[in-house]
């Protein structure tokens, strides 16, 4: 499982701000996907998503390049600062299903919120109406 493709639902799409400077040219697609298990919540500047059985989550799959992806998997650790283990993780970087357009499923790596801030969101967060972060 560690060559996954990446499921991305905030900044990293296109045309948002981190999507230029750490996905392009460095990609060999990007299709729309959905995350069911999942909700979104609005964090300061990018959204978080916090798995809920009956969520769903707009985004985009994106396959890296197969000679930069253990560079890009550093580099989104980072942006996401997420560290395997450490507590005072925004994010933990989990494996899950995710449904492309065409309805096929493939496993991609998620970034979701780590269960401290999930459970400050769930406590008083503002949740993103259809989970969608263009829409919002």
């Amino acid at each position: 499982m560690s060559r996954l493709p990446f499921f991305v639902y905030g900044t990293l799409l296109p045309g948002e701000e981190n999507h230029d400077v750490f996905l392009r040219g460095r990609t060999l697609s990007e299709a729309p996907a959905r995350l069911t298990g999942a909700v979104l919540y609005e964090g300061p500047g990018y959204p978080y998503a916090v798995e809920e059985p009956a969520g769903v989550v707009c985004g985009e799959l994106v396959t890296t390049e197969p000679r930069l992806y253990a560079q890009l998997l550093g580099a989104l650790d980072r942006l996401e600062e997420y560290a395997p283990g450490d507590p005072a993780n925004l994010y933990e970087r989990v494996a899950r299903e995710v449904t492309r357009a065409d309805g096929t499923r493939v496993w991609a790596w998620v970034y979701v919120a780590a269960p401290a801030v999930a459970a400050g969101l769930r406590a008083g967060g503002k949740l993103i109406e259809g989970g969608d972060w263009r829409a919002r």
